[in-house]
């Protein structure tokens, strides 16, 4: 067997870079065809670690729902299918999910007034200092929390989003109650990172989890941004598709 290469000294516990590359083994077929992992002693001598370490690994997957434990006949990959989030002209959390999950749902989590700074105020085009609202919202689909986001918007403009969004539970309606009845995706960019403390507790994921994270800027259809965000999804739970443009 093949060994997998660790990096040790960098920072990075050994147990989370061995969850990490039983997360891509999977994706590689690690599994067999009834989805068990090979035993621990395999795995152990693949990623050059002792069984404790691959025992924490397989203990962290297991609590973000990748991976189940049955006494006596290993470990398996959960069938659980990842929810389709298509990134478009017009993205929309609700509109995006539908049709995948019985129920979706965003809730606010908090939201706060504070002073533009980079990258906020180039993507708005505001001026350093002026004020904004921050909303932060966690998207569930049917009770399972999906994505955890953080928006903001001119509060000269938007004096009433974060009171308008706490009623609604839907950016769309928010910012449709102050004045904007459509809007558009203008830019995304995306990247992935380990889930901090914040994405752990509120996502519900083990340290160590992968979270993908788009900087996405809306628009309105005047071409005037209204919007900034930065939102991260459970990797194991979500998967991005980037949409193409449609011809004019």
């Amino acid at each position: 067997m093949k060994r997998a290469g660790l990096q040790r000294g960098v920072g990075v516990a050994l147990w989370r870079q061995v969850a990490d590359g039983i997360r891509q083994g999977i994706a590689s077929g690690l599994a067999d065809e009834n989805g068990r992992l090979p035993p621990e002693n395999q795995l152990a001598e693949r990623f050059g670690v002792n069984r404790h370490t691959v025992r924490a690994a397989i203990s962290a997957l297991a609590h973000e729902g990748v991976l189940q434990s049955e006494q006596g006949r290993g470990t398996y990959v959960r069938r659980q299918k990842r929810l389709i989030y298509p990134i478009g002209e017009r993205t929309r959390f609700s509109a995006g999910l539908g049709g995948q999950a019985r129920e979706t749902r965003s809730e606010m989590t908090g939201h706060a007034h504070e002073p533009a700074s980079e990258p906020i105020t180039s993507a708005l085009g505001l001026e350093p200092g002026e004020m904004l609202i921050r909303i932060e919202n966690l998207g569930k689909a049917d009770g399972v929390p999906v994505s955890r986001s953080t928006a903001w918007f001119s509060a000269e403009r938007f004096p009433g989003i974060a009171e308008a969004y706490g009623r609604t539970g839907s950016i769309t309606e928010a910012l449709a109650l102050c004045g904007v009845e459509d809007y558009r995706r203008a830019s995304t960019r995306v990247e992935a990172r380990h889930a901090d403390e914040t994405d752990c507790q509120e996502l519900k994921l083990a340290p160590g989890a992968i979270v993908i994270i788009t900087h996405a800027l809306n628009t309105d259809l005047d071409g005037r941004p209204i919007q900034y965000s930065m939102t991260r999804f459970a990797a194991d739970r979500v998967e991005l598709v980037i949409e193409s443009p449609r011809a004019a």
